[in-house]
C-alpha cells in the first residue's frame, strides 16, 4: 500500500516538472564550430540534428525559451541574446533560432544561466533550466558561487547540464565546471559525446527528471546513466 502510494507521488511529481516554465541556455561559442579527429563536420552540426530530433516532442502546451551566449567577436563576454522569451508552442521558434547559429566567441556561461532564470522570474515561479555546452566558463563568471545564490532565493529553480564534448586523447571522459549547477538545484548532470547520446540527455532534460541520487558534497541531485552508443 505503501509503495503504490509512493510511486504516485513520485508520478505527480514528474508531471509536475513537465509544467514549469523552461528556459534552453544553448552554446554557441567558437568551439561549438570546431571538429573532431572522427568526424568530417563541425560539433554545432551534430547538436542542430539531435535538437531536431527532440524539440518536436516536447508538448505543445510546455512554455519554453531560448537564451543563445558566444555569437559575435571572439574578445566579448557580453554576446548573450534572449532568441525566444517563454511561450508555449515555441518548438518552431526555437529551432528557427538554433539553425541560424554561427559559432563564433567565448563562454559567458554564469551570466547566461542568471539572466534566464530572471527571465523565468526564479524568486517567484516554478522553473527549470537546461544548459546545452561544449565548455568551461571563460568570461570570469563562478557557476557554483551562483548556483548557491540561486538556490537561497529560487521558489523552485532546476538547472539541468548537458556536457557536449568528445573523448580526448588517452581516453578520457571531459568533467565539465558547470556540473556545480546542477548538483546544487537538483538538477541533472550528463556527459555525452554522440549524437544519440545527446538526444538521450535532452530527452530526459526536456521532458521529466529520473531518480534523486546524492552528489559527493552531500546535497541531492538528479543523476541519469546515458547508454554507450556508437555515433
Amino acid at each position: 500500500m505503501c509503495a503504490g502510494w509512493h510511486l504516485q507521488a513520485q508520478e505527480r511529481d514528474r508531471r509536475a516538472e513537465c509544467t514549469k516554465d523552461l528556459m534552453f541556455v544553448f552554446d554557441a561559442s567558437g568551439s561549438m564550430g570546431t571538429t573532431d579527429l572522427t568526424a568530417k563536420e563541425p560539433n554545432i552540426e551534430r547538436v542542430k540534428r539531435a535538437l531536431h530530433r527532440v524539440v518536436p516532442q516536447i508538448p505543445a502546451s510546455r512554455r519554453m525559451g531560448l537564451i543563445i551566449y558566444g555569437e559575435g567577436a571572439y574578445n566579448r563576454c557580453d554576446s548573450i541574446d534572449l532568441k525566444v522569451r517563454p511561450h508555449p508552442d515555441a518548438g518552431q521558434a526555437i529551432m528557427a533560432e538554433v539553425d541560424k547559429v554561427q559559432p563564433a566567441g567565448r563562454t559567458p556561461l554564469t551570466q547566461s544561466v542568471r539572466n534566464a532564470a530572471d527571465i523565468l522570474d526564479y524568486r517567484h515561479n516554478p522553473s527549470v533550466i537546461v544548459l546545452l555546452t561544449d565548455g568551461e566558463e571563460t568570461c570570469g563568471g563562478d557557476p557554483c558561487a551562483m548556483a548557491n545564490a540561486l538556490k537561497a532565493e529560487a521558489a523552485d529553480l532546476t538547472i539541468h547540464v548537458i556536457g557536449y564534448r568528445h573523448r580526448d586523447a588517452a581516453g578520457l571522459g571531459a568533467v565539465f565546471g558547470a556540473r556545480c549547477l546542477a548538483e546544487q538545484t537538483g538538477g541533472l548532470y550528463l556527459s555525452v559525446e554522440t549524437e544519440d547520446e545527446l538526444v538521450d540527455a535532452l530527452l530526459k532534460t526536456l521532458t521529466c527528471p529520473l531518480t534523486a541520487e546524492v552528489a559527493p558534497n552531500g546535497a541531492p541531485f538528479m543523476k541519469a546513466e546515458i547508454p554507450n552508443r556508437s555515433p
